[in-house]
This record gives C-alpha cells, structure tokens and sequence, in this order.
C-alpha cells in the first residue's frame, strides 16, 4: 500500500486556479466518499485552504491513482484536467510522508512557522475521520504530524519572530514598554493594517483602542469589534495625550502629526513616552517629531527592516526543523514496512499456534486420568514451547522493514506454506 499526496499550493499555482479546485467545508463530508470510491482509495482525506488544496490518500496503485484523483478534481469541479495538470505535485511514500509532516510543521507555507495550518490540518482530519475515510495508515499518519509539528514549535524558535509589519509594530512597542499592559492606544485609519495590529495589541493585553477615521461610521465598526472608542477625525488630536501608542495608516497627501502636537501632549503626560508606528506611504507623521525626548517614531520602511531580519532568522530555525522532520520521517517509514511483514508475523504464530493445540489435543485423548489442572499445565509448555519456537523468525521479520521485507516475508510463507489450507 502507498501513502499518495496530489494537490496544488502557493508555489505551484496562481490564486485563480487554487480557488477553482477549492472545497468548501461544508461539502466535505459528502465528497470524501465520493473520492474514495471513484479514486479506489482505501483511506481518504481532503486538505484545502486558500494557499492549497490536497488529497490524501492510500492506494495499491500509483499510476492508475494519480490518473484517478486528476480525472476527479475535473469532473467534480466541471473543468478540463489539462488547465490545471501542470500545477499538480504528486507525492508518494517517502516524499508524501514528508510533505505532510512539512505542511503540518509550516515549513511549506507561504509565511514559513505561521501556526493557522496546523489548525486546518487537524480541521481536516476531523472531518475525515468523521467520515471514516481515514483508517490505520492515515490515523497513524496525521498524528505523528501533529506530534512533530509540536515538537518543531517547541523546539525550535521559528514562530517566536514577528515575520507581518503589523506584529513587528507590536513586538517593537514591548520592546519600549515591556509589558502593554495597561497601555493605551489610538488606530489612525480603520484599514486591513490597523485592524490587524489592533488585533495583536488587544492579544497582548492592552488595556483600551482608541479608533479615528475620515469615515466615522468605519471608525465606530472597528472600535466596536475591539470594545473600543471611536473618536471623530477632526478632534482625535485633542486625545493625543491620553494614548501609550499611536499606529497610523491613512491615505493623507500630508502629514496629520507634527512635532508641535506631541510636544503638547508630552507636557500633559509628564514626558513620559509615546511609541508612534507610522505605516502610511506618504506618510501620516512628520518624521521630525524622533527629534522630542521620550519619543519613539519607526516607519513602514524601519518595520520591514525588522522583519527583514526576523525571516530570516525564521529560515535558519527551518533548517533545525527540517532535521527534525526527517527523523520523524524515518520513523515513521519504518513503522509502516513493519505492515508488510504484520500478515505474515499473523499467520505464523496462528499456524503454529493450530497446529500445536491439534497435536495436543491428539495426545490428550490418551490420557483419560489427567486432571484439568494438569491439562492446563500441558496445554501452557506446548504454547511455550510455541513462543520460543517462534521467537527468532518474528525478529527476523521485524528487523527486516524495509523496501526488501517483500523477500524475508515471502521466504518465511514458502518455508511454512502458510498460503496453503492443508497444512499438516
């Protein structure tokens, strides 16, 4: 049997493919059972998200799968196989177990150690478990992802550095402050980019979002989304004073804060100090204002600096997780040849174990006067005898998982005619 990953990613197709072959998670459940009796599968789930969709799956044949599971992503999204052929990768055994381990630990995703795929992976499997399209190889399979996943995130620090401008921002400002606890800020601007640092800055515990934007009603959605306080743009100058933090993004042709503003508002303060993030291009604050003491101002172009140097500090952790994968890839290939040899191990210690019991009971036709304690005694050293009979081929099978098991086990069947009903 064969582990076969075929699927589509970030690198390999552009969005307006990925979302043509997408699957919703609603209708999940009722296409794994499709897929896995059209495709002949044995095991069977479905990985799709907005930077890749993926089957999983357990076959006998490679071909004549990789044919199956293309011809579905067709006829099930109603579109020609040759428009999205050239953007399949196919991954089997050795290179599928990898690949999943790689998905499941980040380091195939866009933003290398970005922990959402985790989370969609296990998603996934619940539903296919659900379902029961997946089974022993499967099971096996995505939890030892997941185990490795964890490990690559504990034991590595590729999730530990701010790799968005918008969480560089938050991480610069514990840097200032330490713990934002307590700390106050104000959103200038209600776009994607202030929502998203509005987002990490309430994670990280602050105590009160302040929002102010041309449009009002923009402002007071997103102030409401964070129990916050929408301020009207003409007067958000006069709050200056009562903020920690300021991070601004506006489509302003000039400067909206000057030095003069935050020179008044340090004096309401008592100079104690403000973290200004400006991340509008042009800019919204004069960038003048790193002149007054107790002030900090970083710009888009000083926050990309930092996550300029934390990608890459992110990939030399990748490399310590690549290594860790591959361990667990070894692993894991050696537990699944142990499959190929489990029949026979069966069979084995089944026939043996017969044939025993039938010459027993033979002799103990015999002996009409033996008590059953002493049947049992009897019928214990024949099923030693058994186990110490049986002891050494077992090893020999089990040391034997790898891509030559086919021989040992096949050897063994030979020698016992264990695929032979008349056994003497």
């Amino acid at each position: 049997m064969h582990i076969v990953i075929l699927g589509l990613n970030h690198q390999t197709a552009p969005v307006a493919t990925r979302e043509r072959l997408a699957f919703t998670a609603e209708e999940l459940p009722k296409v794994l059972n499709r897929l896995k009796n059209e495709a002949g599968l044995d095991e069977v789930m479905i990985l799709s998200t907005c930077n890749r969709v993926e089957l999983y799956g357990i076959c006998s044949d490679l071909d004549e799968c990789r044919n199956r599971l293309i011809n579905f992503l067709a006829e099930y999204h109603r579109i020609e196989a040759d428009s999205f052929a050239d953007n399949l990768y196919f991954h089997t055994d050795s290179d599928a177990i990898r690949h999943g381990f790689r998905v499941a630990s980040s380091l195939d995703s866009m933003v290398v150690g970005e922990p959402q795929i985790l989370g969609q992976l296990k998603d996934a499997f619940a539903i296919a478990a659900d379902e029961s399209g997946t089974g022993l190889i499967l099971n096996r399979f995505l939890h030892r992802a997941f185990f490795i996943a964890k490990e690559v995130r504990t034991r590595t620090k590729i999730a530990s550095c701010a790799v968005s401008v918008s969480f560089a921002a938050v991480e610069l400002a514990k840097k200032i402050f330490g713990d934002l606890n307590n700390m106050k800020v104000m959103l200038i601007g209600a776009g994607e980019m202030c929502e998203l640092a509005a987002r990490h800055f309430i994670n990280q515990g602050v105590e009160q979002v302040l929002v102010t934007n041309r449009t009002l009603i923009r402002a007071q959605q997103l102030a409401e989304e964070f129990s916050g306080i929408a301020l009207p743009f003409d007067m958000f100058h006069n709050h200056l004073d009562q903020v920690d933090i300021i991070l601004s993004s506006t489509g302003a042709p000039d400067y909206l804060i000057h030095p003069q503003d935050l020179t008044r508002a340090l004096k309401k303060r008592r100079n104690r100090p403000m973290f200004l993030i400006d991340i509008a291009v042009p800019r919204d604050i004069n960038p003048k204002i790193n002149e007054l003491d107790n002030i900090y101002l970083f710009d888009v172009d000083d926050l990309q600096d930092v996550v300029t140097e934390n990608l890459d500090q992110r990939h030399q952790e990748a490399k310590r997780a690549e290594e860790l994968v591959t361990r667990e890839v070894e692993k894991f290939e050696h537990w699944l040849a142990s499959l190929a040899v489990t029949p026979t191990i069966k069979k084995l210690r089944e026939q043996t174990l017969e044939i025993s019991h039938q010459e027993l009971k033979k002799t103990l036709a015999g002996f009409s006067d033996l008590s059953d304690k002493e049947k049992h005694r009897l019928e214990a050293m024949v099923n030693a005898i058994a186990n110490k009979f049986l002891h050494h081929p077992i090893n020999y099978l089990k040391s034997h998982t790898d891509d030559a098991a086919a021989r040992p086990a096949t050897m063994i069947r030979e020698i016992f005619k264990l695929d032979k009903s008349d056994n003497p």
